[in-house]
């Protein structure tokens, strides 16, 4: 089954974790500082909260969780025989999971992955540098690396 994902920037983890279990009446699937995620069944949604001070309300990321690595690298055949940038990252650490993803810049500046979970990691991650959106005339949604962040300056990925 693949699902959308949707990343957003919180000011209060805790908050918005209490809001958002009772609008899709869910638990998160996982809690770690600074993070959280649900695995939304009903509508079909992977919801990321980042803690970010300062840029609650706002969107992180977007993504399409997929089934296997298979899907992720067939993405990246078909995005890149459509003409777009892709910036591809395997068996990599994210979030608090160790992913294979490919990531793409909309027009407008949205970053959207698309990506599967290999397995679970007590680590973060940490950020790769960031793709090179902006040398294709993109830009980057304001990240500054293709990983997950809670930090304002650094936040895409998961």
């Amino acid at each position: 089954m693949s699902r959308i994902q949707l990343a957003l920037n919180v000011d209060d983890l805790d908050s918005s974790i209490e809001f958002y279990s009772k609008l899709f009446n869910t638990a998160p699937a996982k809690v770690k500082p600074g993070y959280a995620n649900f695995a939304i069944v009903e509508p079909p949604l992977k919801l990321v909260l980042l803690e970010n001070k300062g840029e609650g309300g706002s969107i992180n990321h977007l993504g399409v969780e997929v089934e296997s690595s298979a899907t992720v690298h067939g993405e990246i055949a078909r995005l890149t025989g459509e003409g777009l940038f892709t910036e591809e990252q395997i068996n990599t650490t994210c979030c608090f999971a160790t992913q294979d993803k490919v990531w793409v810049g909309a027009p407008d500046g949205e970053r959207w992955e698309v990506y599967t979970v290999l397995s679970d990691s007590e680590s973060f991650g940490e950020a790769p540098p960031a793709p090179a959106f902006k040398d294709l005339g993109l830009t980057d949604g304001g990240a500054a690396g293709g990983c997950c962040s809670t930090t304002a300056s650094n936040s895409s990925c998961c």
